[in-house]
């Protein structure tokens, strides 16, 4: 077990309706065109894989993935959607967990490296993905980059969602290097907000490729989205490919 925070039923059982931007043709159809073209006729291996939200539409692209997920919860609900015989998925985290074989990409989207607490597990997940990956073969990562640019002089807290419905903000430690993601969610036309958030550590793209350096990785090409767009000082995430040399 890692330093990951578990997703529990509750939380599962509510992601999909809560993520229907993430969803959307408009977000998963580059992303699921960048993926089948890394991955060409090779198998791919989702750390975190959650309830498929990625893995079962690439699957049904024809390229065969397997999973890795933390939480049994999560992985329930991608059960609803996808056999085991269609898309295995072993329960442990994405730093130690190792599956039989070999892949052409593993990756890893939606900013959950953060979900590992410390630098020493993110590092161990780079490894992990450098272990299961043929020579050749390239790790993703899709990740937000902190913004602290955005931080008033003094204060600790940035918004990222004010809307409607729900207002997110993060607060963060800038010793340890570690921000808390806080969500006010409207439940219902009764006023009442439920209340939650979650814990991450957060990392510099250089961060990430001197872990790529120590898994024996090389930073192949680092872009601003999955469109194919060029990163910049200006980007707010970013797309990053590595590559196990042959």
């Amino acid at each position: 077990m890692t330093s990951s925070e578990l997703w529990t039923r509750a939380t599962a059982d509510r992601y999909d309706a809560e993520e229907t931007d993430a969803f959307s043709d408009a977000v998963l159809g580059p992303t699921l065109a960048f993926l089948a073209g890394l991955a060409g006729d090779g198998r791919a291996l989702e750390f975190a894989i959650g309830t498929g939200r990625v893995g079962v539409p690439l699957r049904e692209r024809g390229v065969p993935v397997t999973g890795i997920e933390l939480s049994e919860h999560m992985a329930a609900v991608l059960r609803r959607k996808a056999d085991e015989h269609t898309l295995p998925v072993v329960i442990g985290d994405m730093a130690t967990t190792v599956v039989p074989g070999e892949f052409a990409l593993v990756y890893l989207v939606y900013n959950t490296i953060t979900n590992l607490l410390t630098q020493d597990e993110q590092v161990e997940c780079f490894r992990n993905a450098a272990r299961h990956l043929e020579p050749g073969g390239r790790f993703v990562i899709e990740l937000g980059v902190p913004p602290l640019r955005l931080l008033p002089p003094g204060q600790v807290a940035v918004p990222f969602d004010v809307s409607e419905r729900h207002t997110g903000f993060d607060t963060f430690d800038l010793v340890e290097q570690m921000l808390v993601s806080h969500h006010f969610t409207r439940d219902g036309d009764d006023g009442r907000y439920r209340r939650g958030n979650s814990r991450h550590r957060y990392a510099w793209p250089a961060e990430l490729d001197l872990m790529a350096r120590i898994a024996g990785l090389e930073l192949e090409r680092r872009l601003a989205d999955w469109d194919g767009s060029p990163f910049t000082q200006d980007s707010t995430k970013h797309i990053s490919v590595w590559r196990k040399p042959v």
